[in-house]
């Protein structure tokens, strides 16, 4: 299964000896605790057989990846729902008048950023494989107690709970995911979840479409039937995945020893200094995971991208409705289904490339252009053919930017607490960006919404910058650590204070 690497040349003569003992160690050694994978400067220690990685990186696929995607779509569509149910008589219904629908959207937010670290660290307690199903059920019963509010305070109180709920959810399925794949597979990995994201745009669309069709659901009618159908649906497969999903490799029924042991280490042997995959929760590594140089600047990044990709989740029906104000509310759904669909295409097809190239900064400078482009043609024509063609770019390079900015974090630490951290930080980020997105398309602006197309504008514009700023650091800060002595730095500290460095490991090299 796996050959020794070669031997690579060291000044230091103990380093050197460590390096020649553990040449003769298989995968099994290396996955066991106490084992790493790698030498002082990063190193593999073992070569795998790439047909061996193949069939297990197919068999985990199909194992993981369709549940935890069907959960993020519903996860997607319990969040963005309400944008339907606007349209088909919400905000009339409950009375809302001024603000009051922007202010909804971000009780929703208020929770969801407050809980995103804080779930992430417990999904890391937990363990993904309980903790994802549960909250799961919870959103779902949010949902379907939406269906059963009455005024504008209730709706609050529901859409904060499904907050708490949500906010495990992208970050914990990420981290997650983090478990099974290497740095390069990841991105791609992380896409075939969030594309769920725009397709829950088409989906919810056309889902909401059907269920407008129906007369009633039991005594509920127009846009109640959305909130109960979709979170019964949540709630049954929140339950199912209970049974399946498994939390680590080293639980997975569905694998041999051999496989069990090949999939820990080829995760170990991308992380210099690492014993362990799944390390206890550890303040050093938690903070050097959130205060990560390239995890801010990402962050930051995700936060623009999430501006725009939350107010096409919420306001897309709204939008739609304004370019095409003469057709039926049915009609007006439909409409809202191509660009998403689109959109999605390119949310895979980036991350795959990020795959096969192993590279996300690259991708972030080629996304941030095609939405720079949409919000022009938003801004610089009235003609509704136009505009609605400009979603269709928008769509094309924003929803990319979920799988990209979460892998690329991930990609940039080292051990597994630092990457929960990140990863959550991540998110917590972008769900502030999609807080300012709730009131970035305001009443009074419309129809042309110059406030909320001028303000992605700019965003995409500073996601430009910001990418081609960061991917130029990364070169340079690695130039410099190209020039550190690895045994130097580490002499005199002990293997949990080399651990305990993550990214600050001189052996560590950032992955643009």
């Amino acid at each position: 299964m796996a050959e020794p690497h070669a031997a690579t040349p060291f000044d230091d003569k103990a380093a050197h000896s460590q390096h020649e003992d553990l040449k003769a160690e298989d995968t099994h050694i290396v996955a066991e605790r106490g084992h790493a994978a790698t030498d002082i400067y990063g190193h593999s220690l073992v070569h795998f057989d790439p047909k061996a990685e193949a069939r297990l990186r197919w068999k985990i696929d199909l194992y993981i990846v369709p549940t935890v995607s069907l959960l993020y779509l519903f996860c997607f569509i319990d969040r963005a729902n309400i944008g339907n149910a606007k349209i088909a008589g919400l905000d009339k219904d409950l009375g809302f008048t001024g603000y009051d629908y922007n202010a909804v959207l971000s009780m929703f937010y208020i929770s969801y950023i407050i809980f995103e670290i804080p779930s992430n660290m417990c999904c890391k307690w937990v363990g993904p494989g309980y903790f994802i199903p549960l909250i799961s059920l919870g959103f779902g019963i949010c949902s379907l107690g939406t269906a059963f509010v009455h005024n504008f305070s209730s709706v609050s109180g529901v859409r904060f709970l499904l907050g708490i709920f949500e906010a495990g959810m992208m970050p914990g399925i990420a981290y997650y995911l983090s478990r099974w794949y290497r740095r390069s597979e990841l991105a791609f990995r992380l896409s075939l979840y969030i594309v769920m994201a725009p397709l829950a745009g088409a989906f919810g669309g056309l889902l909401a479409s059907g269920i407008l069709k129906l007369d009633h659901f039991g005594s509920l009618h127009k846009w109640r039937m959305i909130f109960a159908i979709e979170g019964i649906i949540t709630i049954g497969l929140s339950i199912i995945s209970f049974f399946t999903l498994t939390d680590r490799p080293a639980t997975a029924r569905w694998l041999t020893q051999e496989e069990k042991d090949l999939a820990v280490a080829r995760v170990k042997s991308e992380r210099v200094g690492t014993t362990e995959v799944l390390d206890k929760i550890d303040v050093k590594k938690t903070l050097r995971g959130i205060f990560s140089p390239v995890t801010l600047v990402t962050a930051f990044i995700f936060l623009l991208n999430n501006i725009t990709v939350q107010g096409l989740a919420f306001f897309a029906p709204t939008i739609v409705q304004t370019i095409y104000p003469k057709d039926t509310v049915i009609s007006q759904q439909l409409h809202t289904v191509p660009p998403y669909v689109v959109g999605a295409f390119f949310t895979v097809l980036f991350p795959f490339l990020s795959w096969k190239l192993d590279r996300r900064l690259h991708l972030f400078i080629c996304s941030a252009p095609l939405m720079m482009t949409g919000y022009i043609m938003f801004l610089a024509s009235h003609t509704a053919k136009v505009r609605y063609g400009a979603t269709f770019l928008i769509a094309c390079g924003a929803f990319s930017f979920g799988a990209l900015c979460n892998a690329q974090v991930a990609a940039n630490v080292v051990s597994d607490t630092a990457r929960a951290s990140a990863i959550a930080t991540n998110v917590m980020f972008g769900n502030i960006g999609g807080l300012i997105s709730t009131w970035s398309f305001l009443p009074f602006d419309k129809p042309d919404y110059h406030i909320g197309n001028g303000l992605n504008l700019a965003t995409s514009s500073t996601t430009l910058i910001l990418s081609i700023c960061l991917l130029l650091w990364m070169k340079m800060s690695n130039k410099k650590r190209e020039a550190k002595h690895v045994d130097e730095e580490l002499q005199g500290l002990s293997l949990h204070q080399q651990q305990d460095l993550d990214w600050k490991h001189p052996g560590f090299r950032w992955r643009p």
